[in-house]
């Protein structure tokens, strides 16, 4: 009898006159003992619990600072702006990313080098660098005109009156951001099969019908997951705006931290606390993203953490149920 994977077999001695042999079906399978997984699993609770304990107990986080500063209406000034930044910078590198890989996905040579130069330059440069570039653009152009190229302007702005801290901020963060989502579009589109491209070349639609009605949204499946994934690396971002006099979540927190140097840690606690639940907040829109485009791709769509949680506890029961019997 062949033994199923990761279980032994107590197979029946053989029988004798005073011992009568037992049914097959009397036969018990003992699960294969697995003392290196037990083992491994004790040492991470008791790391785990030790991590926990110390960072409850040490008076040097000042969990009662902590929570004097968490909802104090400067730290929560600072986190409308992080959210306010965020979510223009998440929308213009979007859009931004999707004109960038039509570009480089263009047959037109001038297009896809212009392209290509921009996201090899902005992944190249780091953002901060960026920001601080564009935080003292005013001292290279201190007036932008729009007109005929080499010839007349039609009319001039002050560079300096348009370019406020919050429009540094998002511009400097969607150029940054643009770079990136145009590779996860680019991607995107190029991961649609060959044949949805010829069966609609050969149902004679139109090019632009073509990408709208076929191959954009199945490239969707792929673009809206990494991007959302993208989110939280742009959320991370924001806190680099504090360099270009911009007071956001990590700004607020660092002044108050100049005034009271006594609160720094719990301050920075403060700020740790927000942006994991900013990103914990993006991770779960993420994961129901990926299993509503997941429809049509996979057999079964991945359980939720709640229907995980009830199968855990269903078979829980069953196996409790199951050693009681025995």
């Amino acid at each position: 009898m062949s033994e199923p994977p990761g279980a032994t077999v107590t197979l029946a001695q053989s029988p004798t006159a005073d011992e009568p042999s037992k049914p097959l079906s009397a036969q018990r399978v003992v699960p294969l003992r697995r003392h290196g997984r037990w083992i491994a699993t004790a040492v991470v609770l008791v790391l785990v619990a030790q991590f926990v304990h110390g960072l409850v107990t040490n008076p040097f986080y000042q969990w009662d600072r902590w929570g004097y500063w968490f909802l104090r209406p400067t730290i929560l000034d600072g986190l409308v702006i992080t959210l306010e930044v965020a979510a223009y910078s998440a929308v213009l590198g979007l859009i931004g990313g999707i004109v960038l890989a039509l570009a480089r996905l263009s047959k037109s040579p001038v297009l896809r080098a212009v392209s290509w130069t921009y996201v090899w330059a902005l992944r190249s440069v780091p953002l901060i660098v960026v920001l601080i570039f564009l935080y003292n653009f005013s001292a290279l152009y201190k007036t932008l005109s729009v007109g005929v190229p080499f010839g007349p302007a039609f009319f001039s702005f002050d560079e300096s009156r348009l370019a406020t801290d919050m429009v540094v901020a998002v511009v400097g963060l969607s150029l940054n951001e643009a770079a990136y989502a145009a590779e996860v579009v680019r991607g995107g589109i190029l991961s649609v099969d060959q044949g949805q491209h010829e069966a609609a070349a050969a149902l004679g639609l139109p090019k632009g019908y073509q990408f709208r009605k076929i191959v954009f949204p199945q490239a969707l499946r792929s673009i809206i997951p990494n991007y959302v994934n993208q989110l939280i690396g742009l959320i991370k971002g924001t806190s680099l705006v504090f360099y270009v006099s911009l007071l956001d979540l990590f700004g607020s927190a660092q002044t108050m931290g100049s005034t009271y140097p006594g609160d720094i840690v719990p301050l920075l606690l403060v700020v740790t606390v927000w942006y994991l639940l900013l990103t914990s907040v993006v991770s779960v829109i993420q994961f129901y993203v990926e299993r509503h485009y997941a429809r049509g791709a996979t057999r079964s769509l991945p359980p939720t953490p709640l229907q995980k949680l009830r199968t855990g506890l269903t078979e829980l029961r069953a196996r409790i149920r199951k050693e009681a019997a025995v």
